[in-house]
């Protein structure tokens, strides 16, 4: 197994090796097409910028990603939920900033029981809208979700729910 991880580091190693010498010395690899383009246009001494397109898109195109599925979920909880907004006496002296460190917005929530940057869903209320564990509650809140609302009547209308939790 050992000569195994030498033999993947030594191969990895010279693909390195080989990447960098191409993007220091892009006049070493001709057989590239529009590196040969690109050698052909410059003067002599003329440094040449590292361009490498892979395709060319027309005025009237646009490049588009496929869909990916929904992700599945990795378990389901169900849990009381809560909702707050940006107000000084339900947050602390930073009421528009998360712990985090971003700036409140839709489909941010809070949490203690989970890490920051977990994605959430709650599909019962919002189907599949993903939202972003980005902040945290009172450290007497140690199993509730908090979802970030943008006014105070918003979030008392929602009240305490339990909701099931899907955690992605």
């Amino acid at each position: 197994m050992k000569l195994l991880s030498i033999a993947f580091y030594r191969r990895y190693r010279l693909q390195l090796a080989v990447f960098s010498l191409f993007l220091s010395a892009p006049w070493a690899f001709p057989q590239v097409p529009a590196v040969a383009a690109m050698n052909e246009s410059l003067a002599v001494g003329e440094v040449a910028p590292f361009v490498l397109p892979l395709f060319e898109l027309g005025p009237s195109q646009t490049l588009s990603f496929p869909e990916s599925a929904p992700r599945p979920a990795r378990y389901v909880i169900r849990l009381p939920v809560t909702a707050y907004s940006s107000t000084p006496d339900q947050t602390d002296d930073t009421p528009f900033i998360t712990a985090s460190g971003s700036h409140v917005r839709w489909g941010v929530v809070a949490t203690n029981f989970l890490p920051i940057g977990t994605l959430v869903r709650l599909p019962d209320h919002y189907g599949d809208q993903i939202f972003v564990v980005e902040d945290r509650m009172n450290a007497r809140y140690n199993v509730r979700l908090d979802i970030w609302m943008e006014t105070r009547q918003e979030a008392r209308a929602w009240g305490l729910k339990d909701v099931n939790l899907e955690v992605l």
